[in-house]
């Protein structure tokens, strides 16, 4: 890759496949535009911990001199990773570490929203673990999780309350060995998102999903806890989470209620 002077904005939509500088660990890009390639070295960086979940990472400066690049080239890339809610900026603080313990980002993987005021207005959800248990993954949890059948994993049941009303119910399935020592008592006992809890806790991040939906009818034990007739259609929301590194480390499949609140997603 050229090494661009400091008043130098390379063609970010000119791909390249020159020698990378040192700095970049020996490894060639790929063809691709060049803040992509720069977006992948700063994930690389996030993924081997170099920067922890609310730390503040170089500033562009830095970054432009420590891959040899424009500034301009790093601003958009880290703009990209700012739009993933990877990274947050402060205003004249700096570009920090999303940390799934901050108020924009608790919200990012639940999209239910009630249909009147937003998540914000109607406060934190009551939850309740109805069950956590140690258990051998069936062929299709394997499967999604990325596992072996028969492999250990984590299975919680917890219940979701809005303003007193039973509203989400979510069965929750993780790979036993990067959540050692997980139990029902700690998860109560934690007052703030599961994936917070897995960040600070576990050394675990979550940073992107994949969501299915569709529309079922609940069994007898899904509809006491959801206080709803059998009959009541619902919303089955089935969702596996990934790490930077795209492993995934979560299998979660929630009953969402839609009679006071509406799945919401905006589409760009």
């Amino acid at each position: 890759m050229a090494t661009a002077a400091p008043s130098t904005t390379l063609p970010d939509a000119a791909p390249t496949a020159t020698a990378q500088p040192a700095a970049w660990g020996g490894q060639a890009p790929a063809f691709s535009p060049l803040y992509q390639q720069i977006k992948s070295l700063i994930l690389q960086s996030l993924q081997q911990g170099e920067w922890k979940p609310g730390e503040v990472i170089p500033s562009e400066f830095d970054l432009a001199a420590r891959y040899k690049v424009s500034q301009g080239t790093v601003r958009k890339a880290v703009d990209e990773l700012a739009a993933d809610n990877l990274l947050v900026r402060r205003q004249g603080r700096g570009t920090f570490v999303a940390t799934h313990a901050e108020q924009q980002v608790q919200y990012r993987f639940l999209r239910l929203q009630p249909d009147h005021g937003t998540a914000d207005s109607e406060g934190p959800a009551q939850r309740d673990f109805v069950d956590c248990k140690r258990q051998r993954a069936s062929a299709e949890v394997a499967r999604l999780l990325g596992l072996r059948a028969g492999d250990p994993v984590l299975q919680a049941r917890r219940l979701l309350r809005f303003s007193g009303v039973p509203t989400i119910l979510e069965d929750i399935w993780l790979p036993a060995g990067p959540f050692k020592g997980l139990t029902a008592e700690r998860l109560s006992q934690y007052h703030g998102p599961m994936y917070a809890l897995f960040e600070a806790e576990f050394g675990v991040r979550m940073v992107r999903a994949d969501e299915k939906l569709r529309a079922v009818l609940p069994d007898h034990a899904q509809a006491t806890l959801l206080d709803v007739s059998p009959a009541t259609p619902l919303l089955s929301v089935e969702r596996i989470a990934y790490t930077y590194s795209d492993e995934p480390m979560e299998l979660r499949r929630g009953l969402y209620r839609t009679d006071t609140h509406h799945y919401r997603n905006r589409l760009s």
